[in-house]
């Protein structure tokens, strides 16, 4: 089983910066995928960076210049800098991993609130 504890969250104004962690532990071996999602009061959970164990990255166009993702590879952490905050940022996070080993399956953070707000 893999575990994974998120923090970094909190209140920020528009414009502003936030960088979130998720250190994962337990089962890590295979762990090949780390990423980001988010959801917002009734919206769907949308995913907003990845970076797989090779470094290669994607983002959501809505994030696209603003947001960066990495990862430190031995300590099995994924962190997403966010900057230039809008309102529409806020949202629950979720950390996510995926192992190569079993493809099919997403371990899921207990989600960090992240408000953007004046």
């Amino acid at each position: 089983q893999v575990q994974l504890q998120e923090s970094g969250g909190g209140l920020v104004q528009p414009g502003g910066s936030l960088r979130v962690s998720c250190a994962a532990s337990g089962s890590v071996y295979g762990v090949n995928t780390m990423g980001w999602s988010r959801q917002a009061p009734g919206k769907q959970r949308e995913l907003v960076a990845l970076i797989n164990s090779g470094g290669t990255t994607n983002y959501a166009d809505s994030v696209k210049g603003r947001f960066t993702i990495s990862r430190d590879l031995a300590k099995n952490t994924v962190y997403l800098q966010m900057n230039n905050l809008k309102p529409e940022d806020t949202a629950v996070y979720y950390c996510n991993v995926v192992k190569w080993i079993r493809p099919d399956y997403t371990y899921w953070g207990q989600g960090i609130q992240v408000t953007v707000s004046s």
